[in-house]
């Protein structure tokens, strides 16, 4: 009797992704996420369950058709919504794209991460077969990262201390939210914080953009950063002081 085949929910595909990783990606957007970012600009991705069905093969043979576009440092990137959430998935693709010598890189914000079972021994075995993490800190402090995103942040900490500890490559990367995340002071601790880990590669801080509010509306929901605009060009230049993010450079981008 042969096994039943592992199906992912996919929201979308982008073919030629330059800024998800080094080089050029093929990047996988997974469908489902827990996660309420007030400044979301993919609602569309929060349902789970939803969304075009995959295979791991079907994914990687759409994904080679690109390949000669990749160079030596391109490959793919799975995203989201929330990438963990389909676990049993990730591990087959990654897996499988190993195979096919396929740079592999995990885009998330850790919150399914756990050390409970059976979560943490199948996040191991992803993380055999897993190159690079974009990942994503939304805000350093909890009650903050609450107010943000309505979950806390204590173990999506814990995640990239873990990630530390085994020594998976990470770059770190940070939403600035005028009115929210964006004060020195929060820019500093997580600054204090990323300089605890020992697996950073690179730090980006990226700017606020309101591109995704006609997403919020189409759904019917209210955009909850109504009136908030994108950081200044100081602002950004003042985060990426306070993070050190010239620090890290020993990704290729292109």
């Amino acid at each position: 009797m042969s096994s039943k085949k592992i199906i992912g929910h996919i929201h979308s595909t982008e073919s030629f992704g330059s800024v998800d990783g080094p080089g050029v990606r093929f990047v996988i957007f997974t469908q489902g996420c827990r996660m309420r970012c007030e400044f979301c600009h993919n609602p569309d991705t929060w349902k789970i369950g939803t969304g075009q069905e995959y295979t791991a093969d079907e994914l990687l043979d759409k994904a080679e058709r690109f390949r000669e576009y990749w160079g030596k440092n391109g490959g793919i990137t799975v995203s989201g919504g929330e990438p963990l959430l389909q676990l049993d998935f990730l591990i087959e693709l990654f897996k499988k794209a190993k195979e096919r010598n396929i740079h592999t890189t995990l885009d998330t914000c850790g919150k399914p991460f756990t050390t409970e079972e059976p979560f943490f021994s199948k996040f191991n075995e992803l993380m055999k077969n897993t190159d690079l993490l974009l990942f994503d800190i939304k805000h350093i402090d909890d009650a903050k990262h609450r107010e943000l995103t309505q979950h806390g942040n204590q173990n999506i900490l814990e995640m990239a201390t873990y990630l530390s500890r085994i020594q998976k490559p990470v770059w770190i990367r940070h939403v600035l939210v005028p009115e929210r995340s964006d004060y020195d002071a929060y820019l500093e601790r997580l600054n204090t914080f990323v300089e605890t880990l020992e697996n950073v590669d690179k730090v980006e801080v990226l700017p606020y953009h309101k591109m995704g509010i006609f997403k919020w509306q189409d759904l019917g929901l209210s955009y909850p950063l109504e009136g908030i605009e994108p950081p200044t060009n100081e602002r950004v230049e003042n985060a990426k002081k306070i993070l050190q993010t010239e620090k890290y450079k020993k990704y290729l981008t292109r």
